[in-house]
């Protein structure tokens, strides 16, 4: 007798209750993947260009070309953050500074981190509803092979495995969330210490 191989076309729609929300998932996932790809490209090279940049101007006390070149490069994070504490640098005291410049640098933190929740959450949830999924699966099976009245492990088995790919792609879906999820977290921890070194070494100069 010859066995029927797999339609994961038929699979997924049988297993429709939970695949078709992990497809989405995954769609959402790839989205907010790319998204964050593109917001955080050039960061680290924009960012030591414009802190070099302002090296001499600062040095010279030419405040108002230091704020002009920040502006040009109001669309980096970095552009932001020096030019808040080049903003109020003149007029107080340079540990002033220093507390706008932590303040700056956590608020672009926050927005680097946009959107991360999201795969965090798909990472997190995604491999239950795979496994909630396969439950109902099995136990359609099973109800199945009640009703017909007939066993066997060839009945049961073509059940299961049509159930296990919901368990399958919902670790797929969670696996690819959570490289990424973990790969951004890491890319934004490392541009925060780069800003946090430039913008100590800009103060540097500046109080110097």
């Amino acid at each position: 007798m010859e066995q029927q191989g797999l339609n994961l076309i038929e699979i997924i729609h049988k297993g429709a209750l939970a695949t078709y929300p992990l497809i989405l998932l995954s769609i959402v996932s790839v989205t907010v993947v790319f998204e964050r790809l593109w917001s955080l490209r050039n960061i680290r090279s924009t960012t030591l260009r414009i802190a070099e940049s302002l090296i001499d101007p600062v040095q010279k006390g030419q405040r108002d070309l230091a704020l002009a070149i920040c502006k040009q490069n109001s669309h980096c994070p970095a552009g932001r953050i020096f030019h808040s504490v080049l903003e109020r640098a003149e007029s107080h005291p340079p540990e002033t500074g220093s507390n706008v410049a932590v303040e700056a640098m956590f608020e672009e933190t926050q927005h680097l981190r946009k959107h991360l929740w999201i795969l965090g959450t798909v990472a997190s949830s995604a491999p239950f509803i795979g496994l909630f999924g396969t439950v109902v699966g099995i136990i359609k099976a099973f109800e199945s092979m009640a009703v017909s009245g007939t066993g066997g492990f060839a009945v049961v088995a073509a059940g299961i495995s049509e159930a296990l790919v919901a368990t399958a792609l919902g670790l797929g879906v969670a696996i690819i969330a959570l490289i990424f999820y973990n790969y951004f977290q890491t890319r934004i921890g490392s541009l925060t210490a780069l800003f946090r070194i430039q913008v100590a070494r800009v103060l540097r100069y500046m109080s110097g």
